[in-house]
């Protein structure tokens, strides 16, 4: 025999991918179909439709029905082609998703359908559909995904945009000493749900961005069906590129700065002409509408500049007919959390040899540039851009309204906060895919599928009224099952955990006593940045001990949670959160499961009594996680932050209090708020869910329960959140767009340009009222007469307006309201203009009011547009005086 000798093994590389699909027999090709539409990721039928093919097969695959197409023996699927009862099912559950797709829904049953946009384009960088198609990192990407989902069910015509990355966000695993570690599967396009846009030749679509000195950006354009709306999402991994630029939509939010920019303009431009191909190829109606979700898609509205231009505008005229029909979201309420560039970079990637050659850079630049007190005014930041580009914009819930109108009131000068137009629209989530099957079954069988169907997706208060209907002890029975199911859950990943950490079988005996499904439990989920304080709860660690071991009312605790890769603060919170969930005498009780996600977030929400949120208040612009819990019958502990701020009652909740007056101090703020949380856990919220009644049932926690589900249900909906976009933002920017023609754009420009001009000449020269006194009665109305100078404009060009409400201490104005005055006669000799008009005192206590002049514009959405104003000075009169005590 030949002597033994020691081989290297390597591993062998493909020199080439590509994916071989099955051939499905001919009476299971609507399986194809099915799988090819998102549908399935919310509707329960298809998924277990596609279960029953091969259960075994649809575990493996993760419930992904495109994997367990491919993977599915022959003879299983031969098999299912002569299964007549699978045959019926198939053909149950396609005509059902027929009659979804081409149904009238809440959209067409509209009574003025004519009013309402033809199409709308949603352009975001992230998209969170299901777990089978990842490109998502968080919120943003999982508020985009119900939102189309959403618009779906209400059937309003919506485009998604967005970028097709090859890695995704990344995978998260543990080191054995509790480091996030960060993997990046490459996702092949052929194996996910998305399939090629394709020309009529049957050429992958394609759009195409300049590069700075005359190279070419290729992307192709594939399209994920999302039940009725159509997402594109564009991928620069094509062989025409260089390396460089073929990995441009490598890694969501990665890389640096440069390769930031490259694919945000492919997002933005790259993303209209995505849209322009699409409809042209298929006849879908052109969006009137053009929807930026945050600031990183804000250069779509550079490429629809550059269209119009083309059409033969001017550039300041296109700009105007583009922000007519443009809305903008803001979802950060620091800073920090906005795309920045630098002003060079930006001019290296346009002009004459790179993007959009036939724009004058400058205006490009000056759309961007912080020239505002307080800005950096050689940065480009992409929100700005936003708002300038948009004529209506929002935050997301009303105090991040709020917020946002502070941040940026720089924009609007002489302009209190209260009156910049950023509006508020709160965030919603998709119950159909949130909500437990179980919540959805228990609903079925007590209310009916119909009605508990409608009040998921339409929603509407009276729908969720039925809940009073519902016994205690199904209510508690349903809750006690979702904890159980999530400690299975729990056991299996923190199992795969550990072994990925490095400990053997022999060590892990320990983990099959991890959780009860009796004990009060605790879910804290979301990304990591260090305003959301994911390690507050261990400031007294003690204390937290105690809480977890309480011989009578112990509470178990859940945590899940990404860091970003370059934020190695984050994954210290991390770290120091798993060491002391490591430790074995709380182990039991307290567990960190890595690589959160929506597949995991689909079996958290359910399962936990209670939802934990605890940020800085107020640097949570929404938080929809507590959302998704209260759909299922979770409970909210949560500082007064986002929504919570908005819809908090002690009913059906339990609010953290804030430290306000140490904020400058953060370990004092985090110390006594996180003694306020210790205080409410163990004072309040583990007693009442252990305090049972007479029938042995904890009722007053029940009773919780139950008004969660009858005042939340409705109102944190991704339907009401569509709903509201479509009235208060898309269809007002659907007539202002039809109203801004060609002729109507210049025209709009040029006043603008004369007013901004004459500006400087206008002015409020005199403020008078008859018998002015320190105080007067309720309902008393005074004559105001107002001396104002127009300069360069005439009357019709301004509105004079007295500004009257509540004063304080400082005597600045709350609750105001605006009354518009009339010019009495004609000019006077010295061509000043008087107006006039009644001031009714409607309110009692210390009252004031001033007058003030703003730009007037019937193509105007708001006074405040022009960012100019005129008050009086301190020569012109009363101008702003206490009237009422």
């Amino acid at each position: 025999m030949p002597p033994t000798s020691s081989v290297k093994v390597e591993f062998v590389k493909a020199i080439r991918r590509f994916t071989v699909r099955p051939v499905l027999p001919e009476a299971l090709h609507p399986l194809s179909d099915l799988a090819r539409n998102l549908r399935w990721s919310w509707h329960a039928e298809t998924r277990d439709l596609f279960q029953s093919a091969d259960p075994e097969c649809w575990a493996a695959c993760d419930g992904d029905p495109v994997r367990l197409l491919g993977s599915v023996p022959p003879a299983r699927l031969a098999e299912l082609a002569e299964d007549r009862r699978f045959l019926r099912r198939l053909a149950a559950v396609g005509d059902d998703l027929a009659d979804y797709m081409s149904g009238d829904r809440w959209y067409q049953s509209r009574s003025s359908g004519s009013d309402l946009p033809a199409a709308i384009a949603y352009f975001s960088p992230e998209f969170g559909i299901t777990a089978a198609l990842p490109q998502y990192s968080g919120g943003l990407g999982i508020l985009a995904g119900d939102h189309l989902k959403a618009a779906s069910d209400l059937g309003v015509p919506l485009i998604g945009v967005g970028l097709l990355y090859r890695h995704g966000y990344f995978r998260q695993t543990l080191s054995r000493d509790g480091w996030q570690q960060e993997h990046y599967p490459v996702l092949d396009p052929n194996e996910l749900p998305v399939v090629p846009l394709r020309e009529p030749d049957g050429t992958h679509a394609r759009v195409s961005l300049g590069l700075p000195g005359g190279r070419r950006l290729q992307a192709r354009v594939w399209l994920a069906q999302v039940g009725r709306v159509p997402l594109l999402m564009l991928d620069s991994d094509v062989e025409e590129n260089d390396l460089g630029e073929r990995g441009v939509t490598d890694r969501l939010y990665g890389g640096g700065s440069e390769h930031r920019l490259l694919q945000e303009m492919l997002l933005g431009i790259g993303g209209v002409r995505a849209v322009r191909t699409y409809c042209r190829l298929t006849g879908h109606a052109e969006p009137e509408v053009f929807h930026t979700n945050e600031g990183h898609a804000g250069f779509l509205g550079l490429e629809r500049i550059a269209e119009l231009c083309d059409g033969g505008l001017d550039f300041d005229s296109a700009l105007e007919a583009v922000r007519a029909g443009t809305v903008f979201t803001t979802h950060t309420p620091v800073p920090a959390g906005i795309d920045r560039f630098d002003r060079e970079l930006v001019a290296r990637h346009f002009g004459p040899d790179a993007e959009l050659p036939g724009i004058d850079v400058e205006r490009i630049l000056r759309l961007g540039m912080e020239t505002y007190p307080g800005g950096e005014p050689n940065l480009f930041n992409m929100a700005v851009m936003g708002l300038r580009l948009g004529q209506r914009a929002n935050g997301v819930s009303l105090l991040h309204g709020n917020v946002s109108r502070g941040m940026f009131s720089g924009l609007w000068p002489g302009f209190d906060p209260d009156e910049v137009p950023i509006t508020s629209v709160t965030n919603g989530v998709h119950a159909p895919t949130w909500v437990a099957p179980e919540v959805f079954r228990l609903g079925a069988r007590q209310i009916g599928a119909g009605r508990t169907e409608d009040a998921l997706t339409v929603g509407g208060p009276e729908r969720w009224d039925a809940i009073e209907e519902i016994a205690d002890q199904e209510i508690w029975d349903l809750r006690r099952d979702l904890r159980e199911q999530l400690v299975v859950e729990v056991r299996e990943r923190l199992y795969a955990s550990w072994r990925q950490r490095g400990a053997g079988t022999a060590e892990l005996g320990w983990i099959d006593g991890v959780l009860d499904p009796d004990v009060l439990t605790i879910g804290f989920a979301r990304r990591v940045p260090s305003y959301k304080r994911l390690t507050l709860m261990l400031r007294d660690r003690d204390r937290l001990m105690e809480l977890l071991l309480h011989p009578e009312r112990p509470i178990q605790i859940v945590v899940a949670g990404k860091a970003h890769p370059a934020d190695d603060g984050g994954k210290r919170l991390i770290q120091e959160l798993v060491r002391f969930a490591d430790d074995p005498r709380v182990r039991h009780r307290i567990v960190f499961l890595p690589d959160y996600g929506m597949a995991m977030a689909q079996k958290l929400y359910p399962g936990c009594d209670v939802w934990l949120n605890n940020p800085l208040r107020p640097l949570e612009a929404c938080g929809t996680s507590g959302m998704k819990a209260a759909l299922n019958g979770g409970l909210n502990l949560s500082v007064r932050d986002g929504w919570w701020d908005e819809w908090y009652q002690p009913d059906f909740g339990w609010a953290i209090p804030t430290a306000d007056g140490a904020a400058t101090d953060e370990d004092r703020r985090d110390d006594l708020e996180a003694h306020a949380l210790y205080e409410l856990l163990g004072q309040r919220v583990a007693p009442r869910f252990y305090e049972r009644g007479q029938g042995g049932l904890p009722d007053r926690w029940i009773e919780m329960v139950r008004r969660t589900l009858m005042n939340l249900g409705p109102k944190v909906l991704a339907g009401r959140m569509v709903r509201e976009y479509v009235e208060r933002l898309y269809t007002p920017a659907a007539h202002a767009h039809r109203a801004m023609r060609p002729d109507a754009a210049r025209e709009l420009a040029v006043w603008k340009a004369r007013v901004r001009a004459a500006w400087p000449g206008v002015t409020v020269d005199h403020v008078e009222t008859p018998a002015a006194a320190a105080t007067a009665e309720l309902g008393t109305t005074l004559a105001l007469r107002v001396r104002v100078g127009l300069g360069e404009l005439a009357p019709g060009d301004v509105e004079v307006q007295a500004v009257s409400g509540r004063v304080d201490s400082d005597d600045r104005l709350a609750d105001a309201t605006a009354t518009a005055l009339k010019p009495a006669a004609g000019p006077e000799p010295d061509g000043r203009w008087v107006y006039e008009g009644p001031l009714a005192l409607d309110r009692t206590g210390p009252y004031g009011y001033t007058v003030r002049i703003l730009p007037a514009h019937r193509l105007l959405a708001s006074g405040a547009e022009l960012g100019l104003v005129a008050v009086p000075s301190e020569e012109a009169g009363e101008g702003a005086g206490v009237l009422l005590r």
